[in-house]
């Protein structure tokens, strides 16, 4: 066959107005699953968050409606809808229909934005196979209608309204020809909102929705801001001082850097650190230079402060990072010009001269505190002394778990059945509860590249557990030494012998424990595997249904009685399974372990906050919490099997 290899001009495409976005729309979204549909809203949100900031917003209304349009409401000063000189159209117009247009530009219209590259409105725009944009000023309410990007209005007044009446309200519908779906999470989008609430002290953010049959509504303002913030992550945890640390700073010598920091943090009993950074309301989950800054300081200014007061003697080692950060929860949030993200995901801020402005107002506004509260200093230092000695006893313990080398099979817990293929990225680990399960699951898997690891019993709470006593633990060390990667600081994502590690406990209340135990052990101590989409969940089936010679498995309850109205219920056979080890090695492969059959859930850190509250809640000390959480969501388990 005769190939055609010509290659010229005719065969380059220009894409006019939107239709880029349409043809690539992960590169503007990130993604057109749920994700993407959700930062439709946070998009439009993020504009009147940025009116906000700008000292003109303090309200903002979203609405989703029952048909899942969303309706975005703010108290701003209104998109301009005079005619903008360099095109000739009206800038209402120029921000719907057209990339990188807005007045994030230059300096003037915002000092300081979250929506950085002018593309958040007309993205959702060209997303949407209807969007109404009205605008209040000028005493005029004005209107302009668009399908899939494209104007099918002019800007028209379409009413009056108060001449001191001012604000845009954005009506969009997600094109169901773009997303995989188009219904909205209300959950999904609370957490996000609420989250700019505490971020922007003061701004009112209303949430409703209208879909259910009792319409739901939340209202969040915190006049107290990111110190609430703190609070509210703290809520479930015992805190080592009343109220949190607070302190912000703001420089404005150069116009290109000029920026403010706030930071709010507070101690608790645990173990862990949660500490969380933001630029211009963007969670930074990889950090960066406002990070780098706040952990310098915080080290340096409590051992100033211990040697100071004498509690660190001549002779001792400084406390390090670690030690000083555990039981820290935080918030880090930083608002500047022009800020410079490392990555189109905005996860971690590059700014340089951040971090000296950072670690400035952290050393000054710290040592202000641990000076003028003694008492509450000296149970932050008596918590770091004790992280220290933990730490040193951990060390020993870890030195025992780490693997020495892929080649050195020896260094192997001896319960593993290692697989042959030696590439991890072609490397399954399945973690399975009891010996009969792992009977089954070595018989039936293939050896090639699945590799079976049985625990005994419950593995250790972590949650309520120091690094020391952890690594005590017979399961857990197995697990280290398995993974072959290390733990905490000293995780490296190259030595990790698997990149699917898969969680595969029973099918009842012992089994989602174990899988929640086992869980809260990577989200605390491995979370680089949860991060880079190495967790998975297992889904074996709950029945095998037999009829004649049909036999299907099925994985919900749900899934049970629709196949019985399907097959008919005459002379069946249902066998409920319990347990893995009541599948034989050929049903447990071709159920639950075969690639090309399989279910399995990857476990995400979509909302890493969440995710912290809820290990926090369901294994950590207080009991109260626990309670109201189970009693909240008993009504969601319609038949408790136990």
């Amino acid at each position: 066959m005769e190939q055609n290899n010509t290659y010229d001009a005719s065969q380059i495409q220009v894409l006019e107005g939107l239709e880029a976005v349409r043809r690539r729309p992960g590169m503007y979204i990130g993604s057109t699953d749920s994700r993407g549909l959700h930062h439709l809203v946070y998009e439009i949100v993020d504009n009147a968050i940025d009116e906000a900031m700008a000292g003109y917003c303090t309200h903002i209304y979203v609405t989703i409606h029952p048909d899942n349009s969303v309706t975005v409401v703010d108290n701003g000063r209104g998109i301009p809808v005079d005619i903008q000189k360099q095109t000739g159209k009206s800038a209402l117009e120029v921000a719907l229909t057209m990339l990188h247009a807005g007045g994030k530009f230059g300096g003037s219209g915002y000092k300081v934005s979250g929506g950085l590259h002018g593309v958040g409105l007309s993205v959702v725009n060209a997303l949407s196979y209807l969007l109404v944009a009205e605008v209040r000023r000028n005493g005029h309410i004005y209107r302009q209608i668009c399908e899939r990007g494209v104007k099918k209005t002019e800007v028209e007044i379409v009413g009056d309204c108060g001449a001191d009446e001012h604000g845009t309200s954005i009506t969009f519908h997600p094109d169901p020809d773009i997303f995989d779906e188009v219904d909205y999470e209300y959950e999904i989008l609370i957490r996000r909102l609420r989250e700019l609430a505490f971020l922007n002290a003061g701004v009112t953010i209303i949430v409703i929705d209208e879909r259910p049959e009792e319409k739901l509504e939340n209202s969040f303002c915190y006049m107290g801001g990111i110190r609430e913030f703190v609070s509210y992550l703290n809520k479930n945890k015992t805190a080592l001082h009343a109220e949190p640390i607070y302190f912000k700073a703001a420089q404005s010598d150069d116009p290109m850097e000029t920026a403010s920091v706030e930071v709010a943090m507070q101690y608790n009993d645990g173990y862990n650190e949660d500490i969380y950074s933001f630029a211009n309301n963007i969670h930074t989950p990889e950090g960066g230079s406002h990070l780098v800054g706040y952990k310098t300081a915080l080290t340096r200014v409590i051992n100033n402060y211990a040697r100071k007061a004498k509690i660190l003697k001549d002779n001792d080692a400084n406390l390090s990072g670690e030690d000083v950060r555990e039981g820290l929860t935080a918030i880090v949030s930083v608002k500047l010009v022009e800020p410079q993200f490392e990555g189109q995901t905005k996860t971690k801020l590059g700014n340089a001269y951040i971090k000296g402005m950072v670690d400035s107002a952290v050393s000054d506004g710290l040592s202000v505190y641990m000076e003028e509260h003694p008492a509450e200093s000296r149970l932050i230092i008596d918590k770091c002394l004790q992280a220290s000695r933990a730490r040193e006893a951990a060390r020993k313990a870890r030195e025992q778990t780490r693997r020495k080398s892929a080649l050195e099979s020896a260094s192997l817990p001896g319960k593993l059945a290692d697989c042959s293929e030696k590439d991890p990225s072609k490397c399954e680990l399945f973690i399975v509860e009891g010996d009969s399960a792992g009977g089954s699951a070595k018989e039936g898997r293939d050896r090639h590249f699945q590799a079976i690891l049985p625990l005994r019993g419950k593995i250790l709470n972590v949650e309520k557990t120091r690094l020391d006593k952890m690594l005590g633990n017979a399961e857990i060390r197995c697990m280290i030494t398995a993974f072959g990667a290390g733990l905490d600081s000293e995780f490296d994502e190259t030595k990790l012998r698997y990149h699917k590690i898969i969680c595969m406990t029973d099918a009842d209340v012992d089994g989602s424990h174990i899988r929640t135990l086992l869980l809260t052990f990577f989200f605390r101590h491995m979370r680089p595997m949860i991060e880079k989409g190495y967790v998975y969940i297992a889904q074996p089936p709950l029945y095998l249904i037999k009829k004649a010679n049909i036999e299907k498995y099925v994985y919900s309850d749900e899934e049970l009685e629709r196949t019985l109205d399907e097959i008919g219920r005459d002379r069946i056979t249902v066998q409920r399974y319990k347990g893995l080890g009541e599948m034989n090695p050929e049903q447990l492969w071709d159920t639950t372990m075969d690639p090309e059959k399989r279910i399995m859930l990857q476990v995400t850190m979509d909302d890493a906050i969440a995710a912290d509250q809820v290990f926090t809640v369901l294994m950590g000390d207080q009991v109260e919490p626990r309670r109201e959480f189970i009693e909240m969501n008993s009504k969601l388990v319609a038949d408790l099997d136990i």
